[in-house]
């Protein structure tokens, strides 16, 4: 963990107190330099959130796009396309990656950095003489922050260390640091958004993409449907549907990703793209075949196809049925080029002339189509997956009740889908909330955690409890070198040689 102490050098309160969440901080101010004025204390929490679409080490960016190649590279939904050429990303879909893996280590490096900004931040602040109902809101922000990036490493790595000074006023050779278990970093977790719901009583910023008291309690829904403690993830769940946050699901799924209709009703907390500031996710042309006049695409990201029944190009595209409305947002067959108007698509086999590869769209801005760049939000969390979370944790709970019928059926009738009806036993109202849910957050970052925490599969020394369906699901869509070392990412080499008390996640030894 040595490392920590140079990461922050180079992004660490050098924002001078502009309030945009925009701003690239470039310089460096040592702390006893700032902290002085309220503006401080806003440019501080502002650099927390610069971690999620950019960065100040070398790699990608968490959620543009370490974490799309990174994770959903492994899962049943997403695999590297012909135009993939990062052998890392390649190993990543084949799940024959190593503990030399560089998405690891930038992961690792990235979390770890936004993390201590946090810890900087939460520690300095309260010193402040300023308007304490900003200081408490800036501080619900940047517990809300940390909170997430701590759930990000646990859920990828397990216990990590648990961090919670300034990291770059300890000595060099005093930070060796050991991993704290699961439930140590989950309590913290969960104290951590606790206090950060608390902190919005008096209100919350009315600039978009802040953490606010109603995202602080959804990610904590999140958390206790991750440990499957399902009645408090039935009572958060609950406190946000009935709340007075102004959450609603839009009308039309495709809205949900259109750039236009960003930080809408629907969008509890996202990552922002804009690129008037010069911040845009690079997703889009992953997608796009190669060779269309006037679009840059690389088709680098591509579904996996495997073989079910007689079919052998399968995919998660052809588990939408045709009326379901959130089939052809997320995927397209087909493509128009701005340049001559013609339609280009690629066939799975030429024999088949009906059965065209799908592409992925979520991500599809189309006024930057030809840049490949796209100004739509990443979701990290939305209305949509607050009824799921409810919906799942309330049939754990007691059973595929009426309050769970009704959060489900909210997904299904926005999806142009009939509704469940009463009389399915605990096991298939799991198993419909399961294939709405996969449907629904596709290419969001959820699948692999999902397979992780979902009950029904095989059991293994590892994995909440013990369960949980990633071995089957994955060696059903053919990734056969799956094994249970596959619940966690193997913990960095590079980090454990630079921090002798680290020890290495099972199997990847």
């Amino acid at each position: 963990m040595k490392n920590i102490h140079f990461l922050l050098i180079t992004i660490l309160l050098g924002l001078g107190g502009c309030a945009s969440l925009e701003e690239d901080p470039q310089s460096f101010i040592s702390p006893s330099q700032f902290y002085k004025t309220s503006g401080d204390a806003v440019a501080a929490v502002n650099s927390i959130y610069y971690h999620l679409n950019q960065n100040d080490i070398p790699g990608q960016p968490i959620y543009n796009p370490l974490y799309y190649t990174g994770l959903d590279f492994m899962s049943d939904d997403l695999s590297p396309g012909p135009g993939a050429t990062n052998p890392d990303a390649r190993s990543l879909g084949a799940l024959t990656h190593s503990a030399s893996l560089i998405r690891g280590i930038e992961s690792w490096q990235q979390h770890f950095s936004a993390i201590n900004i946090a810890n900087v931040a939460i520690e300095r602040i309260p010193g402040i003489t300023m308007d304490e109902k900003l200081k408490n809101r800036l501080l619900g922000e940047a517990k809300f922050l940390r909170a997430l990036y701590y759930f990000n490493l646990v859920r990828q790595f397990g216990g990590v260390p648990l961090l919670l000074t300034d990291q770059t006023q300890v000595p060099i050779d005093e930070l060796q640091v050991e991993r704290s278990s699961e439930s140590e970093v989950y309590a913290q977790i969960i104290k951590d958004l606790k206090e950060s719901a608390n902190s919005f009583k008096n209100g919350s910023a009315t600039e978009v993409g802040r953490a606010t008291e109603g995202a602080a309690k959804s990610l904590l829904a999140k958390v206790y449907l991750t440990k499957r403690d399902w009645a408090n993830a039935v009572t958060t769940a609950e406190e946000v549907i009935n709340g007075s946050y102004g959450y609603t699901l839009l009308n039309d799924y495709s809205q949900v990703f259109l750039p236009a209709y960003k930080n809408s009703s629907e969008h509890i907390f996202s990552v922002q793209f804009n690129s008037a500031a010069n911040i845009t996710q690079t997703l889009t042309n992953r997608a796009i075949l190669t060779g269309i006049p006037g679009l840059k695409g690389s088709y680098a990201d591509q579904v996996p196809y495997y073989t079910k029944g007689t079919d052998k190009y399968f995919s998660i595209y052809k588990l939408y049925t045709a009326k379901d409305k959130r089939r052809n947002v997320s995927f397209v067959t087909k493509f128009k080029s701005p340049t001559n108007g013609k339609w280009y698509s690629k066939l799975y086999d030429a024999k088949v002339p009906t059965d065209s590869i799908p592409f992925f769209n979520k991500y599809w801005d189309p006024n930057y189509a030809s840049t490949g760049k796209s100004e739509a939000n990443a979701n990290i969390i939305r209305f949509a997956e607050v009824l799921l979370i409810h919906s799942e944790a309330e049939n754990e709970l007691n059973g595929p009740t009426e309050k769970a019928y009704t959060s489900l059926n909210k997904i299904r009738k926005r999806a142009g889908l009939d509704n469940l009806t009463p009389g399915l036993t605990k096991d298939q109202f799991r198993e419909a909330v399961y294939l709405d849910r996969r449907l629904e957050l596709v290419g969001e970052y959820q699948r692999v955690f999902d397979l992780i925490r979902q009950i029904g599969g095989e059991v293994t020394s590892v994995g909440p409890e013990g369960k949980g369906t990633l071995l089957k699901n994955l060696k059903a869509a053919g990734k056969t070198n799956v094994s249970a070392k596959h619940y966690l990412f193997p913990i960095p080499q590079f980090e454990i040689e630079r921090n002798k008390k680290l020890t290495q996640n099972p199997g990847w030894e």
